[in-house]
């Protein structure tokens, strides 16, 4: 029942949640199902709140096996149970071995579809926003507000940030900028990206490029086009703990509407978003936050299309220089010398 704060006494838990999601569960375990290790903000988050609620039991991720080492790395997670679908659909979970999962836990929204899937394994309790008995929908609430409110219904206790890596950074103090998103619509051109990098450098800031799977040619071309050295571009695929330390230990990350914003909340670090057919009203940065979320009003789009959304071209470089310049400023600001603060915004 809703509001039960009972201490949880299951087993095993199952935890799911959508397209590219996290899922994990204890039988006598819970079962689990969470979007994303990125995506979205409150991801990872969620899925630790749910581990310090039950610090006892086996918590168990249903995932992509491309998410298999990202996922043990969030030390939430003590096995992963395989599955993936084409399409951004919900995979089946029918070959969860072993007792039913206790409970069940769909962290996605509020779709039916993540709960049949968890529904699959017949788990002695179910716990989602499209149960009956489940936490009322708020269709207009900011994806962490969904978040919280779902986990504090049920006694979980939730602040959905991350702790700090004890991992270093390979770039501690430098500006972060990932051009890359798995979708062409949200992926801006490089020379835009490297017009913003020598902003930023001309400012005297230390920066450095970050590449997602198959990207690192462009991160190279961003790197080379803005000026840097061949090592500012991190290629190769950083694993999660050093990726996550170098998001929690930048200054600031700039990047599209994609996986790496959503640490960058988590973490408290400074960031500029550029979202382009998605509104950021609801899978943004939280308002008053320190992330800044850049957009163009518009009629939507497709965020999984081919080609570069209308919205996201009408944000010129120099309005993303002077969004994150201003942010440094705001951040240290006896630090910086004059330069790229001077760009018009356009």
């Amino acid at each position: 029942m809703v509001g039960d704060t009972q201490p949880f006494s299951w087993g095993r838990v199952f935890v799911t949640g959508g397209a590219g999601f996290l899922d994990s569960h204890l039988s006598e375990r819970p079962l689990t199902r969470t979007p994303g290790l990125g995506a979205p903000p409150a991801g990872v988050p969620a899925l630790r709140d749910v581990r310090r609620a039950l610090p006892d039991r086996q918590l168990v991720l249903a995932a992509p096996p491309g998410l298999t080492e990202a996922a043990y790395a969030t030390d939430a997670v003590d096995a992963v149970l395989p599955a993936e679908a084409p399409a951004r659909t919900v995979p089946p979970l029918t070959h969860w071995p072993g007792p039913p999962p206790d409970p069940a836990i769909d962290l996605h929204v509020n779709g039916p579809e993540s709960r049949d899937a968890l529904a699959a394994p017949h788990p002695r309790r179910l716990l989602a926003h499209a149960c009956p008995d489940g936490p009322p929908w708020r269709p207009h609430a900011h994806e962490r507000e969904h978040r919280c409110a779902f986990l504090h219904a049920y006694g979980i206790p939730a602040d959905l940030l991350l702790a700090r890596p004890a991992t270093p950074s390979p770039a501690p103090g430098a500006v972060v900028v990932h051009p890359g998103a798995a979708s062409g619509f949200r992926r801006r051109t490089p020379e835009r990206y490297a017009a913003v990098v020598r902003c930023l450098r001309a400012a005297g800031h230390h920066v450095v490029v970050t590449a997602g799977p198959g990207e690192d040619d462009l991160a190279r071309s961003v790197a080379g086009h803005g000026g840097l050295r061949a090592a500012a571009a991190l290629t190769g695929g950083l694993p999660f703990h050093e990726l996550s330390a170098l998001v929690a230990q930048a200054s600031l990350v700039l990047s599209g509407d994609t996986a790496i914003a959503h640490p960058a909340v988590a973490h408290g670090t400074r960031s500029v978003t550029l979202f382009g057919p998605v509104s950021p009203r609801l899978w943004g940065p939280p308002p008053g936050s320190r992330p800044l979320a850049l957009w163009k009003p518009g009629p939507p789009g497709d965020p999984h299309g081919g080609t570069v959304g209308a919205r996201l071209r009408r944000i010129g470089p120099g309005g993303v220089a002077a969004a994150c310049l201003a942010s440094l400023r705001q951040a240290a600001p006896r630090t910086r010398r004059r330069g790229a603060e001077a760009t018009r915004v356009h």
